[in-house]
């Protein structure tokens, strides 16, 4: 990873369904721990909650019973999803991606709250250190997206502020997260989120995933970014 200092602004990168294809091997992975637990959640349900924070998902999907449940749960999805965990890839483009902000000089971020030991696998199959300058993981911060705690971390080690700062991400809490924060976002659908709830969430351009990204990465408000306030635009697939 290269120094973070004399970039000319910072793009922020959540990892699960945006650079990562994760999302349904997490999915899958709660799927069975909530019946492990004795506790089956509709499946749809289960992917409307993925990217938040794991607290926050329990909270949600078991209602009154995640108090005495939860723990369960999140131990065997946890044991679950390291055992799928030959089944991630990256998502097409994204070291491509990666190494092209880092080529035009912009400090490349990957702001995740992931567990330490959950992010090296990650990290691994992502195979792009070389054009990464900067990671948080979920050592950071106590809670996760939607809180902005993980963006604000990322910025500050970053030192980077958030009017001349990007995230991308895939989900709604990814935007949500990100407004909090005071950071333009723009949109991924790989995570499984239709444009128009991430734009409806707060997105300001939305594409298909980063290799949509790339290829229109000189028509996107990626290409106007300075050390002064993003250049705000709705150009772009939605």
């Amino acid at each position: 990873m290269t120094p973070a200092s004399h970039r000319r602004s910072a793009v922020l990168f959540d990892i699960d369904g945006t650079l990562v294809d994760s999302n349904y091997l997490h999915v899958d992975a709660w799927d069975r721990g909530f019946v492990a637990a004795g506790h089956p959640v509709d499946v749809w349900r289960i992917h409307r909650a993925i990217g938040m924070d794991s607290a926050v998902l329990l909270e949600r999907l078991l209602g009154h019973d995640a108090e005495d449940i939860g723990d369960l749960a999140k131990s065997e999805h946890d044991r679950l999803y390291r055992g799928l965990a030959d089944r991630l890839r990256p998502i097409p483009g994204a070291r491509e991606l990666l190494a092209e902000l880092g080529r035009r000089g912009h400090t490349v971020v990957l702001a995740t709250s992931a567990p330490q030991r959950e992010l090296d696998t990650l990290l691994k199959v992502l195979d792009a250190d070389q054009a990464i300058d900067v990671v948080t993981s979920g050592e950071d911060v106590s809670t996760a997206k939607p809180s902005p705690d993980i963006i604000e971390v990322a910025l500050a080690k970053a030192s980077a502020r958030a009017e001349s700062a990007w995230l991308v991400g895939d989900s709604v809490w990814d935007v949500e997260a990100a407004a909090r924060a005071g950071v333009a976002c723009i949109g991924v659908r790989s995570g499984g989120y239709g444009a128009q709830e991430l734009l409806s969430a707060g997105a300001v351009v939305v594409y298909d995933d980063v290799a949509d990204l790339l290829r229109k990465l000189d028509r996107s408000p990626l290409a106007g970014i300075s050390a002064a306030h993003p250049v705000l635009t709705t150009g772009g697939a939605r």
